[in-house]
């Protein structure tokens, strides 16, 4: 990045082939949009070229960096949009969004969800619909941490609090989450 931030675009080529699937991804599980995703990861990279004087290594890595501006490109599509994130999502191959987003993250084929992986294709639309139901931040938090696995201060440095607070986030997204996944049963 800092090859990039010097004015030598083509540089950017090699970030976005190492992060372009995972920040795809975490529009997906944001916004159960496919086609909203991709735009939105056209729109980050556009945004990285357009303000990659702004990047400063002192204040953390380029992935904490590529991941606060993701959270700020998804927010201002949905102040323009006036509509609330991740509502409303299709579930219309098997394992559902949130399934297929999983899977491809894991190099696998999305049909092949829930065949050798233990999970059954019902406990991915379960997921799905308990993702759904959680707050737009509980969805955040939940994505940042165990989709995107990032580490606790990275997530402190794209949301801008404490570590102890983004524990404590995490502590309440995952029993909120379970609570709807088992309430579905």
């Amino acid at each position: 990045m800092l090859l990039v931030k010097e004015g030598q675009l083509s540089e950017l080529a090699e970030l976005f082939e190492r992060y372009q699937v995972k920040l795809y991804n975490f529009f997906l599980r944001l916004t159960m949009d496919e086609a909203l995703s991709e735009d939105l990861t056209q729109n980050l990279f556009y945004r990285v070229i357009r303000y990659r004087e702004s990047f400063q290594p002192a204040a953390g890595s380029f992935k904490s960096w590529v991941y606060r501006m993701a959270r700020n490109v998804h927010v201002d599509h949905f102040r323009q949009e006036q509509k609330v994130p991740g509502r409303a999502g299709t579930q219309d191959r098997a394992g559902g969004i949130l399934g297929e987003a999983i899977e491809r993250d894991a190099g696998r084929d999305p049909r092949d969800a829930g065949r050798d992986s233990g999970y059954q294709e019902d406990q991915y639309e379960r997921l799905d619909a308990a993702m759904a139901q959680l707050s737009p931040t509980q969805r955040e938090i939940l994505v940042l941490s165990r989709y995107q696995g990032l580490k606790y201060e990275e997530i402190s440095k794209i949301k801008e609090i404490s570590v102890p607070a983004i524990k404590v986030q995490v502590y309440r997204a995952l029993r909120q989450l379970r609570n709807l996944y088992f309430k579905q049963t």
